[in-house]
């Protein structure tokens, strides 16, 4: 059986997997819950009523529905109940960046028949002047996306971390000016690092990363699941120091696990893992940021055995399964008092 931890506050405790076995399920358990225990756990009454006015605001990330067609895709996702997409723009991604100017209208437009906005997108720009860079992001600004998110960045060994921090500076002081340029505002997300280089985990460098520049044009994407996994206690100081910064939202859940032997963050439904829920919600509050918010369905979507199924059965699925994490943060939202976008 895998190994989990999901709880902050048990994370040090020597008896804290036995109550994780009683607490949690395994990912392969919430794959094979029914359609009818899905629909079950979503709020009820005032709640669901509550919920279901937030959710318009609410993006979701379009990475999990990379087999479907722009059509299908925002058919499914209208189904599961958000109200965007946060399109991925990116080499391998529903819109190659070679045809940004054929594909990105066409996927907007599917979006819109179905009432969704496209006002997110995920891309690997990383310097403003990449060959496809201007082209991208003109072409989305034109197409009503408003918000960016950026490709990853790396310590330079060479250079150290005060050297990289003061390389990394200039080149978003490069893309402030090509954001401005384009009417679009660029987003660098903090993610968990897997491996020593990656620059963004602890926050704080992207702070000093974007200090004096214009927000209006280059932020943070804050990613709380990433914050939580990096530096667990602390993450909540990194957040207010990043406050300013931040333009958008990524909403996903996790928790540790050691598959194949060696500790991970495993992603998880909404509510099942390690983010402090509550507090996040609050400090959102007591900070005032906003800005659009993308939920990351990140967790297996489909077992094995399911993958080989009709696409009509895997998109039935898809819904069942994206719309618990939809309600969920529909549901925090509401409670509150906040709304998404």
């Amino acid at each position: 059986m895998t190994e989990r931890i999901d709880s902050v506050e048990s994370v040090d405790s020597i008896d804290f997997f036995e109550k994780s076995e009683r607490r949690t399920m395994t990912r392969r358990g919430f794959l094979k819950t029914t359609a009818a225990a899905i629909a079950a756990a979503a709020p009820m009454g005032a709640v669901r009523a509550q919920s279901e006015a937030k959710r318009s605001g609410l993006h979701t990330f379009s990475k999990p529905l990379q087999w479907l067609g722009y059509d299908a895709l925002a058919e499914t996702l209208a189904q599961a109940g958000f109200g965007g997409i946060d399109l991925a723009v990116r080499p391998k991604g529903h819109v190659e960046p070679e045809r940004v100017g054929e594909d990105l209208p066409k996927a907007v437009e599917a979006a819109r028949k179905q009432g969704l906005k496209v006002e997110m997108m995920v891309t690997a720009i990383t310097a403003a002047d990449e060959p496809l860079a201007e082209r991208v992001l003109k072409t989305a600004a034109q197409c009503g996306v408003k918000i960016y998110r950026m490709g990853y960045l790396r310590y330079d060994d060479a250079l150290g971390v005060e050297g990289t921090i003061e390389k990394n500076h200039k080149v978003m002081e490069g893309l402030e000016a090509l954001n401005r340029a384009c009417g679009i505002t660029g987003c660098y997300q903090n993610h968990h690092a897997w491996s020593d280089g990656l620059y963004g985990g602890p926050v704080w460098d992207i702070y000093y990363m974007l200090k004096g520049l214009d927000p209006k044009w280059v932020g943070c994407q804050y990613d709380v699941r990433h914050a939580v996994a990096e530096s667990q206690g602390s993450w909540a100081v990194a957040m207010k120091l990043i406050a300013p910064y931040i333009r958008s939202t990524c909403l996903k859940d996790f928790v540790w696990a050691k598959p194949k032997g060696k500790w991970i963050p495993d992603n998880v439904f909404a509510g099942e893992g390690m983010v402090p829920w509550d507090k996040y919600f609050t400090l959102l509050k007591e900070l005032k940021i906003g800005g659009p918010a993308s939920v990351h369905c990140e967790w297996e979507l489909f077992t094995k055995e399911e993958q080989s199924l009709p696409e009509a059965e895997r998109r039935k699925l898809a819904v069942q399964r994206m719309k618990k994490d939809g309600d969920f943060f529909a549901a925090q939202y509401a409670k509150h008092g906040l709304t998404a976008g």
